[in-house]
This record gives C-alpha cells, structure tokens and sequence, in this order.
C-alpha cells in the first residue's frame, strides 16, 4: 500500500489527542476555546439567564449583565468566579491550550 499519510502502531495518538490537532490544523482553536470559555461562566455564575452579551479576548471574559442586582452580586465574586472557571477549563479535555501553563481567563468585567 503507498501513501505516507498512515499511521503505524508505533505513531498511534489518542482520540484527544486527534481532535485537538484538527482543530489546530482547521484553524477553530479561537473560537472553540471561546465557546468552552462561555459554558464555564454560564456553569460557575449561575446567572445564564441574565448575561446577555459575553465576549472573551487577549485572557479578559466582558460578560453584560440585564440585571443590576445580579450583576452587583458578582461583581464581589468576581476573584473566586474567575477562579472556579479555570478549574473547570483546565479539566477540560477538550481545550486546546498548545501547552500554555497560565490561566486562560485572567479577568472578568462585568457591565
């Protein structure tokens, strides 16, 4: 059989492994990591269903928040949310992080 392209036992990678080099190759690792970054504050905040804009760039989440009350609130937890949202992400098996030791998310900015 030709082609250069197969893999052998000894070059035989793990499904993470795979999934994580083809998001890399297809270019997605941005927006794949911002969605991941986007489920962890809706699962640490509690407050899904107030936040009506997020946006996540260069390691700060701006999530816009409709209620004043909600958005106070955490707003003081801001520390241990940012926190608790890197647990989850350094869990995660799924984010790319091309090796990188510092947290993904460095701060949070509420609105």
């Amino acid at each position: 059989m030709a082609g250069g392209n197969r893999i052998g036992r000894k070059d035989a990678q793990g499904m993470e492994e795979l999934i994580g080099l083809y998001i890399r190759e297809m270019k997605l690792t941005a927006g794949f990591n911002r969605q991941r970054v986007f489920e962890a504050w809706d699962e640490v905040s509690g407050a899904s269903r107030y936040t009506l804009d997020r946006f996540f760039r260069d390691g700060i989440l701006y999530c816009t928040i409709s209620s004043s009350v909600v958005r106070n609130q955490l707003y003081f937890q801001r520390d241990i949310l940012v926190r608790k949202m890197n647990e989850i992400l350094e869990k995660d098996p799924l984010l790319v992080r091309d090796g990188l030791k510092t947290p993904l998310i460095r701060a949070l900015v509420l609105k």
